[in-house]
């Protein structure tokens, strides 16, 4: 059976996408509950196993450079095979990673677990890009995108809120065996959930703003790879990206390491602080993506270039305020958050605005390639800062990654979707 009809006018394909949505947000959700804890439990595994941040920060790098590489990798088998496989085996495996952490106490193996389960998050987003381009519109993605990425604030939020209570009842290593059961059992309700595109359902043709959207024609590997690296576009979103999660992982993965020793916070108030960090990124995602295709009609670029320019003036602010002062550490926190995940959205969806849907998850992939070169910077290189020159090297080096990301922004100001 097939539909050549208005997409307004179809009820069972609104249910699909809706369903396709909802599943996915609860797939990429659950990816970030059994990521985010290891940053959570860096303090304790620093204090209880004798590691320095140094060695933590090398792990975080390699992860991350594993990570990013991965993104690519699954990018790429992602647009050729099922979303729906790669994203559920993935969540699996994953959750049986932190299991494994959270049964040892040896800091090497630890660091092995670590490295692969950072190997297999690299599966959880590109199945997420590549449904969200086969059902929705370029006219819809900045929205879309923004209500997809609302699952890992809110996952790492409720984590994070949840942190001071499973520390104090059952200790940081219930941190990874908790999320990893569930991450188990939620990949099972995803992968019966999910479905690859419209045609699988009987959606042959359907209209999408006027333009026709058919996924059956695929390009091969080396079209795929070639299609996405000669994109001068691409690229500089890519590189742009970079300096963004600098930003990112250095509030994300050292954010509560941060805030303990170089704002003084109490363990109650690192784990409100993060949580304002996540929830204000919700807003944040909401606003980019409703304001990049209301405002600027599908172009990400001005938004990107306001968020990082502010972004670099709020790190100034959070450098100089009194280390006492709870609430100023919050506000900051909070715009912070804001900023940072207004900036990753639009990042994330320029990627895929500049190439057609058929290779939406490779130049995601390729993207997120260069985000966790950064976030390898942001690993070993805060490490490195942290221990030998103090965390104002470290805000720092956030200050200028973010006046470096707004100035590559500027370069994409006038560009348009490649389906406008």
């Amino acid at each position: 059976m097939s539909y050549n009809t208005d997409l307004n006018n179809n009820k069972e394909f609104k249910y699909w996408r809706r369903r396709t949505l909802y599943s996915i947000m609860i797939g990429y959700g659950a990816f970030y509950l059994v990521r985010q804890n290891f940053a959570l439990a860096i303090p304790f595994i620093c204090l209880e196993l004798n590691v320095t941040k140094v060695d933590i920060g090398l792990i975080m790098s390699i992860g991350g450079l594993l990570y990013g590489l991965g993104k690519f990798l699954f990018g790429l088998l992602g647009d050729k095979y099922s979303a729906r496989y790669v994203m559920a085996i993935g969540l699996l495996i994953s959750g049986i990673l932190n299991i494994l952490i959270g049964i040892s106490s040896i800091f090497p193996i630890i660091a092995v677990l670590y490295a692969l389960n950072q190997t297999v998050q690299a599966m959880g987003a590109p199945p997420c890009v590549k449904l969200m381009k086969h059902w929705y519109s370029v006219n819809e993605m900045g929205r879309v995108w923004s209500i997809w990425t609302m699952a890992s604030h809110i996952s790492t939020a409720i984590i994070t809120f949840y942190f001071p209570v499973i520390l104090l009842h059952y200790g940081w290593k219930a941190m990874f065996y908790m999320p990893g059961i569930l991450a188990i059992l939620l990949a099972i309700i995803i992968f019966n959930r999910l479905t690859d595109t419209p045609e699988e359902l009987g959606f042959s043709f359907v209209k999408l703003n006027n333009n026709e959207m058919n996924t059956n024609n695929k390009h091969s590997l080396i079209e795929t790879i070639k299609l996405v690296i000669k994109n001068k576009n691409v690229l500089c979103v890519s590189f742009a990206a970079f300096f963004v999660y600098i930003n990112r992982m250095t509030f994300l993965n050292w954010g509560p390491t941060l805030l303990k020793e170089y704002r003084n916070s109490s363990n109650i108030g690192i784990g409100y602080q993060m949580a304002l960090f996540e929830i204000s990124g919700i807003v944040g995602a909401l606003a980019a993506g409703y304001i990049s295709d209301k405002l600027f009609n599908g172009r990400r670029a001005p938004v990107g270039v306001m968020s990082m320019f502010l972004l670099a003036i709020i790190n100034i602010i959070f450098r100089f305020i009194p280390k006492e002062s709870a609430v100023l550490n919050s506000v900051c926190m909070l715009i912070i958050g804001f900023l940072i995940s207004a900036t990753v959205i639009l990042v994330s969806v320029s990627a895929t605005d500049f190439v057609d849907k058929k290779v939406a998850a490779s130049a995601n992939g390729f993207t997120g390639t260069l985000c966790y070169i950064g976030t390898a910077v942001a690993g070993l290189g805060n490490g490195y800062l942290a221990e030998h020159y103090g965390w104002n090297s470290v805000v720092l080096l956030t200050i200028l990654s973010a006046l470096s990301g707004g100035v590559l922004l500027c370069t994409l100001w006038n560009k348009q979707p490649v389906e406008k």
